[in-house]
């Protein structure tokens, strides 16, 4: 790939989201105060991710949302060496956002 190719706009094409994955990796800490650390596998972990791009038949998530996935529903791409996921909607377990109306009353 040449520098003028990796400016080029990125379209995504059907119900899939580029997003970008928040850093959550390294040690955690419970509710309670105890540190996690980050080899420890208790659970298979969802993760929260910045949506930079969206198909035209995606219909409930809007670009700069934050979704939250699954680890297994994802497949990660490289560009300009920053690494991205691509998500169906399906996919998507969640979404946070000011425009969201219906509430759990648990705030993010």
């Amino acid at each position: 790939m040449t520098d003028s190719d990796s400016k080029l706009p990125i379209m995504m094409l059907h119900d899939r989201l580029l997003v970008q994955p928040t850093d959550e990796a390294g040690d955690r800490r419970s509710s309670g105060g105890i540190l996690i650390p980050a080899t420890a596998q208790v659970a298979k972990r969802l993760r929260w991710g910045k949506v930079l791009g969206a198909g035209p038949a995606v219909r409930h998530v809007k670009i700069d949302d934050r979704v939250l996935f699954g680890e297994e529903d994802q497949h990660e791409v490289e560009i300009n060496a920053e690494t991205y996921v691509i998500l169906r909607e399906r996919e998507v377990h969640a979404v946070a956002a000011q425009r969201v109306d219906v509430s759990t009353g648990l705030y993010l």
